[in-house]
């Protein structure tokens, strides 16, 4: 079996390393320039896996151009796997392998398609999610489900463990993906419309914290958008600081000060008043020669 990915973050890294330990010939990795790296904060540079995985390399910026798509024609592969790429695949990029195309989707599709949603699993709340490998049809993350593995989350889970937790569950559904689908019949169940729920994209700037808000909410922002995403950030004299890492005090919510107080410097870490309850900054950097000081109000 051959076949080609697209991709450009660790989640396409840990495809690719499914393929090399797999029967399948990879023949070709779709990914962005080095240069376009900041379209992904969690980018990765894929040339060396591919060269490990005796696979060529095409550099893209866009996968639906005509460059991209004659070159992925090239190959003739058996299977496209589109992993870890923000774009939506137009109808001639569907049309090369139509039926024959797996994405992968960090979600319990078909609950939360769209973007950004590792965040957003954070930010709602959810209790169990799932890593979900799913053939790519002309809709957005609703084609029928090749594998799913569900896991919980969490009640301080983080970005950066969640991202770990489904790179740990699409490599073991990788394979066993590659087997099924050499085998001749892959799973194709498909997804519940009436259970459909959609994501929002987010940007950089939805990270920005709003201290009138519960000191619960604001760490659950900061636990959403932590690395390796941007961070949660306020605004302060010669750019921002960014708090990486927050914890609600053990002794429970009390007030102590107007939203966004410094009302207790103990080391590297803050401790601030917010709309509801005090939150402790633990990890945070902000501008050369930045230092907070008790009794200021951040982001003022």
């Amino acid at each position: 079996m051959t076949a080609v990915i697209i991709g450009a973050v660790e989640s396409t890294q840990v495809a690719i390393a499914a393929f090399a330990r797999s029967d399948w010939n990879l023949a070709l990795v779709v990914t962005l320039p080095p240069e376009a790296h900041s379209r992904h904060s969690d980018y990765v540079d894929l040339g060396p896996d591919a060269a490990k995985a005796g696979a060529a390399l095409h550099h893209t910026r866009q996968v639906n151009n005509a460059e991209t798509i004659a070159a992925i024609r090239a190959v003739n592969a058996d299977y496209i796997f589109v992993i870890g790429w923000s774009q939506i695949c137009g109808p001639e990029f569907c049309a090369i392998a139509p039926g024959r195309t797996v994405g992968y989707h960090p979600a319990a599709i078909p609950r939360l398609r769209g973007r950004a949603v590792i965040p957003w699993t954070i930010l709602l709340d959810e209790k169990i999610t799932a890593g979900s490998l799913f053939w790519i049809d002309d809709g957005v993350d609703s084609g029928p489900l090749l594998a799913q593995e569900f896991f919980h989350v969490a009640p301080d889970e983080c970005a950066e463990s969640l991202y770990a937790k489904h790179m740990q569950a699409l490599a073991s559904m990788m394979d066993g993906a590659l087997v099924a689908i050499a085998g001749g019949s892959p799973p194709r169940k498909v997804q519940d419309e009436r259970c459909a729920t959609y994501a929002t994209k987010r940007t950089k700037d939805d990270g920005l914290i709003d201290w009138s808000q519960p000191a619960v909410e604001i760490d659950r922002l900061v636990r959403a958008v932590g690395r390796p995403y941007p961070g949660a950030f306020i605004p302060v004299p010669g750019g921002q600081v960014t708090i990486w890492r927050s914890a609600l005090p053990a002794d429970g919510p009390h007030q102590e000060g107007q939203p966004g107080e410094v009302v207790e410097i103990d080391g590297a870490s803050l401790t601030v008043a917010t709309g509801d309850g005090l939150l402790r900054l633990e990890e945070w950097e902000g501008p050369e020669g930045y230092r907070p000081v008790k009794h200021a109000v951040l982001g003022n």
